[in-house]
């Protein structure tokens, strides 16, 4: 492309200029996200065709180009230093979930204790993925337009290789704190996990202490000079205070067997169809690279969709 003056729009351009103190990816060779969420998110965008764009900018991401990258609800912005002396800037959107639907979210965690455990102990389960997209709201964008990718450099390409670095480094910030992820979704790690005790406390009858004045439902532990005044028993104690007094030698023989009697319920092996992708690594380049995981989890999600569907009378 030329300038009205005759000469090249690029002319100016050449190696991007070094800089001190950017931000740097850990990964020094090969690909970069550890995490599955921080893979994950790779993995979609390279599904999206962005693969050989998306290495344009691993050096830039190497290299420290990236001056500074914030994550907010909603939109991702970030300054990479290119070959002008002012650096590029970057920036990355992707629709927040208003609180509606981050209200159904968290009821959805909060109902299930592996979630919430999980979640409060600072990971990211990997069926978290199942759970958004059951609740109607996918925690990874499906198209490549749900990206609004802008920046400041005069390259067509997108993404340059300035967004691309950018890209890398979001995974790599994944990577430290899966709880961006969410945020760049429309909520904070503070807020989600505050609202899902908040949520649990509510569900757990034993979670709330009785009023001084009304005596309390259940067993109580005696008051004595040690343990202070008497106070409701909370949790399997309130299962097992009532239980009789078994002798020690009958102890030995019963002490597999369930104080209260268990609910009857079959066993059953429930599994995703996508179990076994999670289990192998992303494949060679040479038999389609990562984005072939995505198009194989498309592919099982059908099958296992048809399967269900033939079991219908008729």
């Amino acid at each position: 492309m030329t300038t009205p003056d005759g000469g090249s729009r690029f002319a100016e351009f050449g190696p991007p200029r070094r800089v001190e103190g950017g931000l740097k990816a850990r990964s020094t060779k090969g690909a970069i996200g550890r995490s599955w969420w921080s893979r994950r998110f790779l993995e979609v965008l390279e599904s999206f065709a962005l693969g050989t764009r998306l290495t344009r900018g691993r050096a830039y991401a190497r290299r420290g180009q990236v001056l500074r990258l914030d994550v907010a609800p909603g939109l991702v912005t970030a300054a990479v230093q290119g070959s002008r002396p002012d650096p590029y800037p970057v920036r990355i959107g992707l629709a927040a979930y208003p609180d509606g639907v981050w209200e159904r979210i968290e009821a959805e965690l909060a109902g299930q204790a592996f979630f919430s455990a999980r979640l409060l102990a600072g990971d990211l389960p990997a069926e978290l993925e199942e759970l958004f997209t059951a609740t109607g709201a996918p925690l990874f964008p499906a198209t490549v337009g749900e990206l609004d990718q802008h920046c400041g450099c005069p390259d067509f390409a997108v993404p340059c290789k300035h967004l691309a670095a950018t890209f890398y480094l979001l995974a790599e910030a994944f990577d430290a704190d899966p709880f961006q992820l969410l945020h760049w979704r429309g909520r904070s790690r503070g807020a989600l996990l505050d609202r899902l005790r908040t949520l649990r406390g509510a569900a757990d009858p034993g979670g709330a202490p009785a009023a001084p004045a009304v005596a309390p439902d259940g067993p109580v532990v005696p008051a004595d000079a040690d343990s202070g005044p008497a106070r409701p028993v909370a949790g399997a104690g309130r299962v097992l205070a009532g239980l009789p007094t078994v002798p020690p030698d009958d102890e030995v023989d019963r002490f597999w067997v369930s104080p209260v009697a268990l609910p009857d319920r079959p066993p059953t092996l429930a599994t995703g169809p996508e179990l076994l992708l999670r289990q192998l690594g992303p494949p060679g380049a040479a038999i389609g690279g990562p984005g072939l995981v995505e198009r194989l989890r498309r592919a099982y999600r059908e099958f296992g969709r048809g399967e269900a569907g033939s079991d219908d009378p008729g």
